[in-house]
């Protein structure tokens, strides 16, 4: 009896786990971080928690800094996105459109990012935040994406442009089920 509670234990130890955690960087500037919303209640937080409400085992690391724009985003890239990420959510655009950089400049460094990304073998969606509709660099680097738009008032923090906890819930709800098809990819043998 011994011998056999004895082999039991030493094939537990020994099978490797069924799936390990899956690694998810929120990579953008103020839209990602939770601009004026507790850290808990931006997107990253909510999308961590919808997660493993549903059974996964994920980690959600926000790695968004307000004012960010595409050029820091190059900077630091290598330390928002480190070793162990398998899924990368890329949201930037806006600031540098506000501080006057053109079009083709914000497109060809999200592409950088993107490319650089995939060829990582990390799983992309590309987020569009409001009228900034990047669906074409999404699809020419073989990235999902997601249109970020709410209507005015209800959902938006104090400042009137940023998103709430009650609006990033509903940002959240919507991209779920593209999250899960990441998911599904990384954890596919």
């Amino acid at each position: 009896m011994r011998a056999l509670a004895a082999f039991l234990i030493l094939v537990a130890l020994s099978a490797s786990p069924s799936a390990a955690t899956v690694r998810i960087v929120a990579f953008g500037d103020s839209a990602t971080a939770g601009y004026l919303v507790a850290r808990d209640k931006a997107y990253p937080a909510q999308l961590q928690m919808a997660l493993r409400k549903k059974g996964y085992d994920v980690t959600v690391e926000n790695a968004g800094i307000s004012g960010d724009t595409t050029a820091g985003a190059l900077a630091r890239f290598d330390s928002a996105i480190g070793p162990g990420t398998q899924i990368a959510i890329v949201e930037f655009g806006v600031n540098d459109l506000r501080q006057g950089v053109p079009r083709s400049r914000v497109d060809a460094h999200l592409a950088d990012i993107v490319k650089t990304l995939r060829a990582r073998g990390i799983q992309v969606m590309v987020v569009g935040l409001g009228q900034l509709d990047l669906s074409g660099i999404a699809r020419a680097n073989g990235a999902l994406y997601q249109q970020w738009t709410l209507p005015p008032g209800k959902f938006r923090a104090r400042d009137g442009q940023h998103f709430n906890a009650e609006g990033y819930a509903i940002l959240v709800a919507r991209m779920l089920p593209q999250v899960e098809s990441l998911m599904k990819r990384v954890s596919a043998p």
